[in-house]
């Protein structure tokens, strides 16, 4: 792609401004749907990569969501304060912090998870299922050319 400098001149032709706005956008959505149940999105995530039941360390927990590893910390913490996640101890590292979800977090995804549903589909509703596939692969294409850039890289 070729850009001359006046190429990116206006804020609404900045591709970063853009998901930053949908990002916003998107917040709102899933705070509309799901707020009564007090999380965020990013709590959510932590909650949905370890309903498989599962044991992590918050390292691997931050790599699956494309998060730092302070900010996963920091949810853990608010997370398992709310017995929603356990703490276990790691006997093979005792500085390594792994989390394990407990039935309260278990519950709390099921009821959640209609709501989040909800907010997805109210954020693509108004592209037809053609432009939803080529979002979806754009997406995914910038996101994997780019994800090493980011200062913390996402391992789904």
């Amino acid at each position: 792609m070729t850009v001359d400098d006046s190429f990116f001149k206006n804020l609404a032709d900045r591709p970063g401004h853009l998901i930053r706005r949908l990002h916003q956008i998107h917040v709102a959505l899933f705070l509309d749907e799901c707020g009564k149940h007090d999380l965020t999105p990013v709590q959510f995530g932590v909650l949905t990569v370890l309903v498989d039941g599962e044991v992590r360390d918050q390292v691997t927990i931050a790599a699956m969501i494309g998060v730092d590893r302070n900010t996963a910390a920091d949810v853990i913490r608010r997370l398992a304060k709310r017995a929603l996640l356990e703490r276990p101890d790691n006997p093979k590292d005792k500085r390594t912090k792994l989390a394990k979800i407990t039935h309260d977090g278990i519950k709390l995804v099921e009821k959640v998870q209609p709501g989040m549903v909800k907010a997805q589909i109210r954020l693509i509703d108004p592209l037809t299922d053609e432009e939803y596939a080529l979002f979806m692969k754009l997406t995914q294409k910038l996101i994997s050319a780019n994800n090493l850039s980011s200062r913390a890289p996402w391992r789904p």
